[in-house]
């Protein structure tokens, strides 16, 4: 059972709509948000979970991570046994992995909301973090898994990348039911990063359009896009290249920051240094 938790209206909404694509999911709303809504009413969020904490598989806090901490944190027990939490904010804007990221699939949680309401998926754990790689594609409607498992790692092994660089294979959300795409993460053994339409069309990043991709799905590109919106300070290390009929592209993150912009790896500006 995934518990998806909230304390306001707009929080209740978003509950609702990940409850319509989330079977197993189950909603509680307090008791304070006048909304006519199919959900289990609770007074305070502190006897929800202490009710239900060793009963759920997930717990979907929709509300500020605060709340969230402050109502797991007598329950904890080890990373094995509780269950995976999640805190989405109510602008719908993040979904935080906060416990039982490997362990309990508080990661895998929070990238499936993110790719669900168009959210950034936040993910800590650090041999996840760590990864640099997104890798952006695009294909025709009924492609075969292992044609687009094999130009994947063509393009990373022109690259001379391992796959274990790779954080997210992506795509555009007119793909996010293809059985090509979706069977080709899983042989990979990467998390496939669903990137809705409107911000393709909305971002100013800088990719090369296709009018053929224009025609068929009413969008100016989707490898390219893909791969520079899956991840943060991105820049394309390899541009779209066609294999086999299938679009693939490739991203890099740059991990350091500084206020005037990304910085060498490895270096810290002088205004983040410990004094």
């Amino acid at each position: 059972m995934i518990a998806l938790i909230s304390l306001s209206a707009a929080g209740a909404q978003i509950a609702v709509e990940l409850a319509a694509a989330l079977p197993e999911a189950r909603v509680y709303v307090h008791e304070g948000v006048d909304m006519p809504i199919p959900a289990e009413r609770f007074s305070r969020t502190f006897d929800l979970v202490t009710k239900i904490f060793s009963k759920a598989g997930a717990l979907v806090f929709i509300a500020p991570c605060g709340v969230a901490v402050r109502a797991i944190a007598p329950h904890i027990r080890h990373k094995r046994s509780d269950p995976a939490v999640v805190v989405v904010d109510v602008g719908a804007r993040h979904a935080v992995s906060l416990i039982g990221g490997h362990e309990g699939g508080a990661n895998d949680l929070a990238l499936a909301i993110g790719n669900l309401i168009d959210a950034e998926p936040v993910i800590s754990t650090t041999s996840e973090a760590a990864k640099d790689i997104l890798v952006g594609i695009g294909c025709r409607r009924a492609t075969p898994a292992a044609s687009i498992v094999q130009a994947v790692r063509t393009a990373l092994a022109s690259e001379a990348i391992a796959l274990d660089r790779v954080r997210y294979l992506a795509t555009a959300d007119v793909k996010r039911n293809e059985p090509g795409v979706l069977q080709a993460a899983r042989e990979l053994g990467l998390c496939l990063r669903i990137i809705s339409s409107c911000r393709i069309r909305a971002t100013g990043a800088q990719f090369t359009h296709s009018e053929f991709v224009k025609t068929k799905v009413d969008l100016p590109a989707v490898a390219e896009p893909a791969a520079l919106l899956a991840g943060w300070r991105t820049s394309l290390i390899r541009p779209k290249t066609i294999i086999n009929s299938i679009t693939v592209a490739i991203a890099k993150e740059n991990f350091s920051w500084s206020a005037s912009g990304p910085e060498v790896p490895g270096t810290a500006p002088d205004t983040l240094k410990r004094r």
